[in-house]
């Protein structure tokens, strides 16, 4: 049995966001649900460093390169799994 591994990092909930919070949690949010994923929400002391995040996961997503899109995804699964990331 292993350890639940549980970031303990003060976050702003969605509900209480305000302001920039506000503004990046509406930017960085999932377009489906409207839900902002932990791991953005890890930046909601400092919003200017979500939108950063987000500018840079697009970058490496979407931006040009020798690698196509599912290779991008399959590489950030397989970090996942070796890291046990959650998320």
């Amino acid at each position: 049995m292993s350890a639940k591994k549980t970031a303990w990092i003060e976050t702003v909930a969605e509900a209480d966001a305000a302001g920039d919070v506000h503004t990046a949690y509406q930017t960085c949010g999932d377009r489906k649900t409207g839900k902002v994923d932990h791991i953005m929400k890890i930046h909601s002391l400092h919003p200017q460093s979500m939108l950063d995040h987000q500018q840079l996961y697009v970058t490496l997503m979407y931006g040009r390169g020798p690698l196509s899109r599912p290779q991008r995804e399959m590489i950030g699964t397989v970090v996942s799994a070796l890291n046990h990331c959650l998320y």
